[in-house]
């Protein structure tokens, strides 16, 4: 497995070396020792599974603040998205900026996204299902969402007119966040 640094501070992208032979293949998709020399020492709490039924779904931008905030190890394993986490954590050099990730079934890539940061995802294929690990609970009551196309973030979805959920299509803009959080204290 080979991890990279990524242009937002705390975020890396993993890439997974499948052992191959006829039978199909082997990979390691977490290993304690190699991440914890990255720093990425999460005591992975929960594990979810989402399934995207048609190309051109936007879920997010998801986040859960504090005490809930979570960090994130993310992976495609059918089709195709476009991945995308934005760092909100407050007094970050890089509060406000996005970065974004293809993820696919046959790139083996995954993404690691520390605390303080909202994530969400657009499905590039038919039928789309990711998995990730989270270091936190989910509580409902400490969920937030800022909205996918928010001008100020400015972030490049490879669609414009993308499928959104109600709660997605009324989340709250960047700025209103900065207005009534201020940033996520980590």
């Amino acid at each position: 497995m080979e991890i990279k640094k990524r242009k937002l501070n705390g975020t890396f992208e993993i890439t997974l070396k499948p052992i191959e032979d006829n039978r199909g293949f082997f990979m390691r998709i977490y290993d304690h020792d190699i991440f914890y020399k990255y720093g990425i020492n999460q005591k992975w709490i929960q594990e979810n599974h989402s399934r995207s039924n048609r190309a051109g779904i936007i879920r997010g931008l998801h986040l859960q603040l504090p005490p809930f905030s979570e960090a994130k190890l993310v992976r495609c394993i059918r089709g195709k998205i476009w991945d995308v986490f934005v760092d909100l954590r407050y007094g970050s050099e890089s509060f406000g900026h996005s970065d974004w990730i293809e993820l696919s079934e046959y790139n083996n890539k995954m993404i690691f996204i520390p605390r303080g940061f909202a994530h969400g995802f657009c499905t590039l294929t038919e039928e789309s299902e990711v998995i990730y690990k989270v270091d936190n609970y989910y509580s409902k009551e400490n969920e937030i969402g800022i909205i996918w196309n928010d001008e100020e973030l400015n972030i490049k979805w490879p669609i414009d007119f993308p499928t959104l959920s109600d709660k997605d299509r009324n989340n709250i803009t960047f700025k209103e966040f900065r207005d009534k959080y201020k940033g996520i204290r980590i």
